[in-house]
């Protein structure tokens, strides 16, 4: 056990907290808390209100136990106790509500666990040992977390040449099979389908980020962003397509900085107009995947991209991609397209259109649905290439990018992408 997680941090901050509604509950805790070497006093009586009263006149603590069994509004109660928790709290909720749509819920608002009564001790043990490990995980600086990010845009040079699909299954792959924590950001705010291809709910907070820049710190990425996996999350949205897209881009720009300091990966789908308009976007970003298709058309605006990124972001290593090749079919040969382009094809996906149906109907991503295709091995190809383009322009060759576990420390509140199995509650709405 670490040292600290037993004396507390500097500041006066207890190594743990809790207040319980019943007495019940805290004769299961107690002794628990006892065999981890923490104070049975800082068990105290008194639920979620009890805390944030108790919290806004002292430190929180580095593990703090909450009871919402007497909140009535369970979630607006989290976000007043969001407002008097320190940075890096690690909270666990207590409940007795089961329903796996209040589970979700919590997670995303940046509760670290959520527990249902009656409690075991063992239940409480795993509970309280995974948080102090989520606690005493290495917590690396701004400019190291900054160092280590690799941040990706993928721009397709016309309609329907499947960026989305090639963006959504890039970000898959660094946060499922390279275990690195990845924002997704899709910036198609009318029409974007990156929520829908990992068969998620988009939410308001893209939406709200640009309404509100201002807004935009830590913990509104942690409460926004809606988690699709353990280590990705996605910020979309499906904006009312009366309402036109009013901002002068600078939303955008504070939100891919914190994503700098809160994952290690980002991955932007990047309409063509919103290049245009915001070439600033750009500015931060690492890798550029340009997604082709084999006719004239995109030749000529692969030309223009290319053109434009060696102008207005000379930073961005291209990456292009040609998706959907059909030999015989195209309307252009390879070696026509790369003599046009002045470059080689760095990747080229096969066309597999059953393959992208069933990754529609299962609401997964191409990547995910369709583990054996050839087109998946390719799209892999692309995100090796991601990560070695990206670790090359930032010099560093012990970045830890290929790594199995991610060295992020908690952002405030907990690590939003910190593992963890979801119990087995019930959703009345599920099959």
């Amino acid at each position: 056990m670490s040292a600290s997680l037993k004396s507390g941090m500097p500041g006066n901050r207890d190594a743990f907290a809790a207040y319980i509604c019943d007495e019940a509950a805290l004769d299961v805790l107690r002794p628990v808390v006892i065999e981890l070497g923490w104070q049975p006093e800082k068990c105290n009586k008194g639920g979620l209100r009890n805390a944030v009263q108790s919290l806004s006149v002292s430190a929180s603590p580095n593990i703090l136990m909450v009871d919402l069994s007497e909140s009535g509004d369970p979630l607006n109660d989290i976000n007043a106790l969001a407002e008097v928790c320190e940075p890096g709290t690690v909270v666990i909720a207590i409940g007795q509500v089961n329903d796996v749509r209040l589970y979700r819920d919590l997670l995303a608002s940046g509760i670290n666990d959520y527990l249902l009564k009656p409690l075991s001790a063992s239940m409480l043990r795993d509970s309280l040992n995974q948080a102090q490990a989520i606690f005493a995980a290495p917590r690396l600086s701004d400019e190291e977390m900054a160092k280590r990010h690799i941040s990706t845009a993928v721009i397709g040079t016309r309609g329907g040449v499947g960026a989305s699909t090639l963006a959504t299954s890039l970000a898959w792959n660094f946060a499922t099979e390279r275990k690195l924590a990845t924002a997704m950001l899709d910036l198609d705010v009318h029409f974007g389908t990156g929520a829908l291809a990992l068969d998620l709910e988009p939410g308001r907070g893209l939406t709200d980020a640009i309404d509100n820049p201002s807004r935009i710190d830590g913990l509104f990425i942690e409460r926004a962003m809606i988690r699709a996996n353990d280590n990705l999350a996605i910020l979309s949205a499906e904006a009312p397509i009366n309402q036109p897209l009013m901002t002068d881009g600078s939303a955008f720009m504070q939100l891919q900085d914190e994503f700098r300091h809160a994952f290690e990966m980002t991955v932007v789908d990047l309409p063509r107009n919103m290049m245009i308009n915001f070439p600033h976007l750009l500015n931060e970003v690492n890798v550029v995947v340009l997604a082709a298709e084999m006719s004239l058309a995109s030749a000529r605006d692969s030309i223009r991209i290319l053109s434009w990124l060696k102008t207005n972001a000379p930073h961005a290593m291209p990456l292009v991609v040609a998706n959907k090749v059909q030999p015989g079919v195209a309307e252009i040969s390879k070696a026509d397209f790369e003599a046009s382009i002045e470059r080689k094809i760095d990747v080229s996906i096969p066309f597999d259109q059953k393959a992208a149906a069933n990754a529609a109907k299962l609401g997964k991503t191409f990547i995910d649905a369709n583990a054996g295709s050839k087109a998946t091995a390719a799209m892999k190809q692309v995100a090796d290439r991601v990560v070695s383009m990206g670790s090359e322009d930032h010099s560093s060759a012990d970045s830890g990018l290929g790594a199995k576990k991610s060295l992020l420390g908690g952002l405030d509140f907990k690590n939003l992408l910190s593992k963890k199995k979801e119990p087995a509650l019930v959703d009345a709405g599920q099959e």
